[in-house]
C-alpha cells in the first residue's frame, strides 16, 4: 500500500465513469482546487450523510473555487441510483477494483468490531490547481467532516 499523501504530494491522476458512464479525470480539473473524497459504499447511512453534507455545501465550496468528485467502489449503476435519489449534483465515480483509492492510501486494512480486513478507509483529498495535494484527511467520520473541511479550508467560521 503506497504511504499516505501529504500536503505538498503531486495527486495520483485517475480516469473513472461517472454515474452516466461517462470518463472523468482529475487532469480535468486542472487549474481548480478539487475535493477528492472516498466512501465506502452508496446508499449506506454514513455515505449518504457524508454526500448529502458536501451536496448541502456545494454552492460555499464552488463559490471559493472548489469542485468535489466522491469515489467508491460501487458500480455505475448503483451511484447512479445514490444520485438521483438524494440530489447530488457533483460527480460519483466509480472505482470497483479500488486501484485509484489504493493510489491514494484510501485502501487497506480496517477493524469493525473486533474483525480486521481489507476495505476502503474514509478519505478526503484537497488538491490544488497545480495538481499538487493541499490536505490529505484519512479515517474521516462521515458525520461532520464536511464542516471540519470547511473550517479547514477556511471557509466557514
Amino acid at each position: 500500500m503506497p504511504e499516505r499523501l501529504v500536503p505538498g504530494d503531486e495527486a495520483p491522476d485517475f480516469r473513472l465513469p461517472d454515474a452516466a458512464g461517462n470518463e472523468v479525470a482529475l487532469r480535468d480539473f486542472r487549474g481548480r482546487h478539487t475535493v477528492v473524497y472516498f466512501y465506502p459504499a452508496a446508499a449506506t447511512p454514513g455515505c449518504t450523510k457524508q454526500a448529502c453534507d458536501f451536496r448541502d455545501s456545494l454552492t460555499a465550496l464552488q463559490a471559493a473555487g472548489y469542485e468535489v468528485l466522491g469515489i467508491s467502489p460501487d458500480p455505475v449503476a448503483k451511484l447512479a441510483a445514490f444520485a438521483a435519489a438524494e440530489g447530488l449534483t457533483f460527480p460519483l465515480l466509480s472505482d470497483p477494483d479500488h486501484a485509484v483509492a489504493e493510489a491514494y492510501a484510501a485502501w487497506g486494512e480496517k477493524k469493525n468490531y473486533g474483525r480486521t480486513y481489507e476495505g476502503l478507509i474514509r478519505s478526503t483529498v484537497v488538491v490544488r490547481p497545480d495538481g499538487k495535494v493541499t490536505l490529505a484527511q484519512y479515517n474521516v467520520r462521515a458525520t461532520g467532516h464536511v464542516a471540519k473541511l470547511l473550517r479547514d479550508l477556511q471557509l466557514a467560521g
